[in-house]
């Protein structure tokens, strides 16, 4: 092994000191599963020894035989740069290498105890080069924050008892600069167009669809081999940095869809990392994924169980991530997800629960909960396991939310149908409410609903072009006043006409037409009434915050119910019609009597719908109606939702 002399001290150096971040106590936790800051320790850091700036590294691979760093540094060289494996059974190799710094390409030579030699990039690494290559980069996180008073506050706007309202969107298709349709605008571009779009959207939180490193791109980002690292594609982990930065400077939370399902099985990443499954695991009833074809972790394994949460807590601490969706729950939870009978094995108590991915999610979200006590987990999760979304201590999952997917296909699947034949089908708009309070709830119209053939929100509307306008905005008025928070994924705030695609911009130019200006600027409205409404959040996950006034009017299509507040002044009452037929004078009970103005019309001009506004107070009458004391009679629009809130009385 080479050595070099460091001529102002004299002294000898290694091409690989022994050199270790790691104490004692360091190992012992991440034996036990318990270290959830290994990205600390584990990768590449550059850092000062015996006078000379050099890289310390450090990778587990217990099943090695050797493990050499290899890089543009050594000309890849696999015997030049061996690093020492610990003495302490911790299947950690490690060492210090001079005159390596920031910027560096490497990747891991490892030879298994079986012979196999690998390649492997670094499951640490805070940065990969730009696919197809696969090599790691030496980098650092370093970034002079200026989103203090956010971060001190953010708890107000994350709290499940405040406006939750998410944007969520593919990075890479969000918008392309016209000029170079094929290149992607970078985090920095993206800081400038987006964060003023989302804020102007009226959204609380935006969430990207994963920005982890992945090598193939039409996987959407949900095939991972970069964990630590942001996707190289639109910049460096600063340039996200300060994305994530003017986000919270206007006022706007991020989430990051996490991905501790599964990862592909690519040569140079986590699968067979030091020629066993070491990451993924052995029995493949478990450890493979029949519908994606990828690895699935061995949640069972105390150092895998560690790598994954100390991911987490690293995007909510480097980054100041507000929020993480978990993708594929439901694929985590059952050993028979997606597996015939005879493709799984049940667990020791004879069940289809996976039980050590039960008990990785509860330890994930109390690690999670316990350091970062004002973000938020939300569990993509289509089941009904029970407690998705209650806390740990009372037998939960510990998720703060859940996506509501019963209540997304039961209403899309109405909204299908013709106006004519909803009124034997209303029961798929009131089911929800049967279980709307069993888990803080979600309702996701996300870009899993406008792939594949399934056609865009717009496109999935019945009747010719007015009719399939005036339903989008019926269903988002729906959506904003039933009870949970709410996703809506990007093009489905204008009424984009095609499928998503990844490979290519969302269609803008659609905003040149009055009537995508109008599902546009219906959103915008929407989005303020729920922010500025208490009836509207208060209560989001309490079922006292809903009541039902109609909800058995089959033969109109007409369903009529209220949304509390902490106040009762805060009332709002919401009348929708699933019909083209207008009902002009149609009576409704009413929670109180006084005068009631109508605060929102999904049939405004400006929506291009046909105008039925209700303009004046509404005075209500000593007239029993609904079971209610008194009424009122009002204009419910043609397709279209009317939202009333009774005037304060003036002493």
């Amino acid at each position: 092994m080479e050595t070099i002399i460091n001529a102002t001290t004299n002294t000898e150096i290694k091409a690989v000191e022994p050199y270790s971040r790691f104490t004692d106590f360091d190992i012992d936790l991440f034996k036990g599963g318990k270290h959830f800051k290994l990205y600390e320790k584990f990768g590449s850091h550059v850092l000062e020894y015996k006078g000379v700036v050099g890289t310390y590294f450090a990778v587990w691979a217990p099943n090695a035989q050797y493990v050499a760093v290899i890089g543009n540094f050594n000309g890849w060289n696999k015997g030049s740069h061996a690093l020492n494996y610990r003495w302490d059974a911790s299947g950690i190799w490690e060492g210090w290498v001079p005159n390596v710094g920031v910027g560096e390409t490497y990747k891991y030579f490892i030879k298994s105890h079986n012979g196999a030699e690998l390649e492997k990039s670094d499951p640490f690494a805070l940065r990969w080069e730009l696919p197809p290559h696969t090599a790691s980069i030496v980098a650092d996180t370093f970034y002079e924050w200026k989103d203090q008073d956010w971060m001190a506050s953010r708890y107000q706007y994350t709290a499940l008892d405040k406006p939750y309202s998410v944007y969520e969107m593919h990075i890479g298709s969000w918008a392309r600069s016209p000029e170079s349709p094929d290149e992607f605008l970078s985090y920095r571009q993206l800081a400038e167009k987006l964060v003023p779009y989302v804020k102007e959207m009226g959204f609380t939180h935006v969430e990207f669809m994963p920005i982890m490193e992945h090598p193939y791109y039409p996987s959407w980002g949900y095939q991972i081999t970069g964990f630590f690292a942001a996707s190289c594609r639109y910049g460096t982990p600063q340039d996200l940095m300060y994305l994530v930065e003017q986000f919270h400077a206007n006022g706007i939370g991020v989430i990051l869809d996490w991905v501790p399902s599964h990862f592909p099985g690519d040569a140079h990443g986590l699968y067979n990392f030091d020629g066993t499954h070491l990451y993924e695991h052995e029995d493949l009833r478990k450890g493979f994924h029949p519908d994606w074809k990828s690895y699935i972790f061995n949640y069972g394994r105390n150092e895998v169980r560690a790598f994954l949460i100390s991911n987490a807590l690293f995007w909510l601490e480097r980054y100041h991530i507000d929020g993480l969706r978990v993708d594929a729950v439901a694929s985590m939870l059952y050993l028979d997800y997606s597996r015939n009978e005879g493709e799984w094995e049940p667990n020791v108590f004879g069940g289809n629960e996976n039980l050590e991915a039960v008990s990785f999610l509860k330890e994930f979200n109390t690690a999670v909960y316990s350091n970062f006590p004002d973000v938020q987990t939300i569990a993509e999760e289509s089941t009904s396991f029970a407690g998705v979304s209650r806390p740990v201590y009372t037998g939960g999952l510990g998720f703060g939310m859940k996506w509501m997917m019963g209540w997304m296909h039961d209403t899309l699947d109405y909204f299908e149908h013709d106006p004519i034949h909803r009124k034997y089908h209303q029961d798929q708009l009131t089911f929800s409410m049967v279980y709307a309070f069993t888990e803080n709830f979600m309702l996701p119209f996300s870009h899993d609903e406008v792939v594949y053939g399934k056609g865009s929100m717009l496109t999935k509307m019945p009747g010719d072009d007015w009719q399939k306008f005036a339903n989008l905005r019926l269903l988002y008025s729906f959506m904003f006043t039933h009870p949970g928070t709410k996703l809506l994924f990007m093009g489905a705030e204008f009424g984009q006409v095609g499928e998503w695609s990844f490979e290519r911009s969302l269609d803008w130019h659609l905003l040149e037409h009055t009537s995508h200006q109008g599902i546009k600027e219906t959103v915008k409205a929407i989005n303020a009434l729920y922010k500025s409404e208490p009836a509207l959040y208060e209560k989001g996950f309490d079922w006292t915050g809903f009541e039902w006034i109609d909800a058995s009017n089959m033969a109109d299509s007409v369903i009529v119910y209220t949304r509390k507040g902490i106040d009762p002044a805060n009332d709002l009452v919401v009348v929708l019609n699933m019909t083209p037929v207008p009902h002009q004078n149609y009576r409704i009970g009413v929670p109180a009597a006084g005068e009631w103005q109508e605060v929102f019309n999904s049939d405004q001009h400006q929506y291009w719908g046909s105008g039925m506004i209700n303009y004046n107070p509404i005075k209500t009458d000593a007239e029993a109606w609904h079971g209610k004391e008194n009424s009122m009679q009002v204009t419910a629009p043609p397709l279209g939702a009317a939202i009333f809130k009774r005037i304060a009385k003036t002493k």
